[in-house]
């Protein structure tokens, strides 16, 4: 066996490489907690913002007549402005809304990935089954979505088979004759029969 090869990670490797995949998520969960608390604070001034438009209103308990459809009066701007909030302050609620469902996710699988390692770390004592269950884990969570920016061991993996069969298929290429070339082989052998 040649030198080049690299030494397999052991059980305790794989162990930490789960509480690194937690940890990258927690941090993303407080990211998007920050963002989701600045949200929050616009909300909240654009709700004071409007309490203060409202009180500042002559009273509007009723109107002895309708509006001029010549000189419409102030309130028909007031209420264009406040639909316009009112519309502004949903989108915002919505993005917030959003942003806790995206957390409530990234902090179960955080969660899930600490009781992986805990469980790798008590049960397993072979590196390859360390690796199944991870991948395992990850396809079923659908991890890799979660990592933009990283790659997930389930996704190393694949793509170390996918590179593997590749190999495969051009050694039986660069070994073998041409398919196109044994087609036709064939094809000669069928009319010379025939003949």
């Amino acid at each position: 066996m040649g030198d080049d090869t690299e030494p397999t990670p052991s059980v305790g490797e794989f162990v930490e490489y789960c509480r690194t995949q937690a940890g990258l998520l927690s941090g993303h969960v407080e990211t998007m907690a920050e963002e989701a608390d600045e949200l929050l604070d616009e909300i909240d001034t654009m709700v004071s913002d409007i309490r203060s438009q409202l009180e500042s209103q002559p009273n509007t308990q009723g109107t002895a007549g309708p509006s001029s459809t010549t000189e419409p009066g102030s309130e028909d701007v007031d209420l264009a402005e406040a639909e316009a909030l009112a519309t502004t302050l949903e989108e915002k609620q919505a993005v917030v809304e959003a942003k806790q469902a995206r957390m409530q996710a990234f902090q179960d699988l955080a969660a899930n990935y600490t009781e992986l390692a805990a469980d790798l770390q008590t049960t397993v004592e072979e590196p390859a089954e360390a690796v199944q269950q991870i991948v395992e884990f990850e396809v079923d969570a659908d991890a890799p979505v979660y990592f933009d920016d990283r790659e997930t061991l389930a996704e190393a993996v694949a793509n170390a088979n996918s590179e593997a069969d590749d190999a495969v298929e051009t050694s039986l290429e660069d070994d073998g004759e041409p398919a196109a070339d044994i087609a036709e082989q064939v094809d000669d052998g069928d009319s010379s029969d025939g003949a």
